[in-house]
């Protein structure tokens, strides 16, 4: 038995190859599917089925994907109407690949037709794949069906783990869909692998009773993203295949300010903060490279037609499928030449301040700037907020920062500066004049030493 675990950075999804023999598994596949096909490519392992745990609401799952380039079966829950797959899956069903037998455990909650999959070699349980069920440190969110439907989700939550999951042994590995970062569940740790005997030790969650577990997941305030409405329509119905799709292209010049004219099209900047900050296309968003893998879900809408502005014109091979795994397939191509290029032509850019922590904090006592704290809620509450600061969290701009004075120097802050980035441009855009990023952000502000307060 081999096992492989595939990580989608920032969106924090992990998915799985499990061979056995000549025979193999992908579970919960990422939209760009290469890397199973070459692990069974090197092993002369035939892919024979496509697992998932459930219909994912962050990423678009791969799974036509995967079987358009392999003829594998794919199986999921019966519990919704899928469109596409061979195998509806029941409780106790069970599936053989290699030596391996491989049940179905139906474990709703997280979503009403989550389930799970229980690896057996021979009689004994060796490892689950848990989906959104159970994480390291953590349990999937139980909310998405709105807050009226929170408590009886919970509820299914809690009879699937502790009826279903915690029974099979302390001793079975767990592998979940999504690691450390992941907006799915809240606090979810780093600990990987990690097994159902430390979960029961460690996983705050599972220490709690029946009330005590419903409450703590109904006080679990957590942010949902745009996106994960078009995800789910994608993975109920199967969504295009990535060769019906032209790949973003290198344009000239003439090309990019053509299409960058376009009102349908957005100009989003992935170059690093302080380089955005000394100049920038107007009106363009800026999304530093690091966060293209999970921050245009939180901001646009999948429909948006895109051009890009990289550092290096190679960047677009890691933009690309970060951005496919969200559903954004209207990429039109990106400036082959880059800023350098815009600015030798003679054409008009943006730009605004930086501030440093140590200035900000002497021009906040005398009067001099506003503050503008992006971070998100849990931030705010974990970790303190200066003292007058306003409290947005960026996604929510567009809709949130009408009321603030636009004839006021603001300086806008986060963790370190990269999201804080994204909010000016963003505010930019809605015609605000004097913007700085402290760069740095609330991180040198603790360091330094720095009072704040609690919210």
């Amino acid at each position: 038995m081999k096992l492989k675990v595939i990580k989608s950075e920032g969106i924090a999804h992990n998915s799985y190859y499990l061979s056995s023999g000549d025979e193999a598994i992908v579970v919960d596949p990422r939209r760009d599917c290469e890397i199973y096909t070459q692990l069974a490519k090197e092993e002369c392992a035939k892919i024979r089925y496509i697992l998932e745990t459930h219909r994912n609401e962050d990423f678009v799952i791969g799974s036509l994907e995967l079987q358009n380039m392999t003829e594998a079966e794919i199986g999921h829950s019966n519990g919704l109407p899928f469109k596409y797959g061979e195998h509806n899956l029941l409780d106790g069903d069970t599936l053989k690949v290699g030596s391996l037998r491989i049940k179905v455990l139906y474990t709703p909650g997280h979503t009403n037709e989550s389930v799970c999959y229980v690896v057996y070699k021979g009689a004994e349980p060796i490892l689950i794949f848990s989906g959104d069920t159970l994480f390291s440190g953590s349990v999937g969110r139980s909310d998405l069906y709105g807050k009226p439907a929170q408590q009886p989700q919970a509820e299914k939550l809690y009879s699937s783990l502790q009826e279903k999951v915690l029974p099979l042994g302390d001793g079975v590995l767990v592998y979940p869909a999504h690691g450390a970062g992941s907006v799915c569940g809240h606090g979810i740790s780093g600990q990987e692998p990690t097994t159902i005997g430390y979960e029961k030790k460690n996983n705050p969650y599972l220490q709690l009773g029946r009330e005590e577990f419903i409450n703590k997941q109904l006080g679990d305030e957590l942010f949902v993203p745009r996106y994960f409405k078009k995800m789910e329509e994608y993975n109920l119905n199967g969504p295009p295949l990535l060769s019906d799709l032209a790949y973003p292209k290198s344009m000239s010049l003439a090309e990019f300010e053509e299409e960058a004219q376009n009102p349908i099209v957005l100009t989003v900047d992935t170059r690093l903060p302080y380089a955005f900050a000394g100049s920038h296309i107007p009106n363009s968003l800026s999304i530093w490279l690091g966060g293209t893998s999970v921050y245009p879900g939180w901001l646009l809408e999948t429909k948006q037609y895109l051009v890009f502005m990289h550092e290096r014109p190679t960047d677009i091979d890691t933009v690309a499928p970060r951005l496919r795994r969200l559903g954004f397939d209207n990429m039109c191509g990106y400036l082959c030449g880059g800023m350098n290029q815009w600015q030798e032509a003679g054409k008009p850019f943006n730009s605004y301040g930086t501030t440093p922590v140590f200035e900000l904090k002497d021009k906040l006592a005398k009067g001099e700037v506003r503050l503008l704290d992006v971070r998100e809620p849990n931030e705010w509450r974990e970790d303190g907020v200066v003292e007058g600061a306003e409290l947005i969290h960026f996604p929510d701009l567009p809709e949130k920062a009408d009321p603030l004075p636009r004839d006021k120097p603001w300086v806008v802050t986060c963790s370190v500066g990269n999201r804080t980035s994204i909010a000016c441009s963003i505010l930019e855009r809605a015609d605000f004049k004097n913007l700085s990023n402290a760069l740095g952000g609330m991180t040198a502000w603790y360091n330094l030493g720095y009072p704040t307060k609690s919210v």
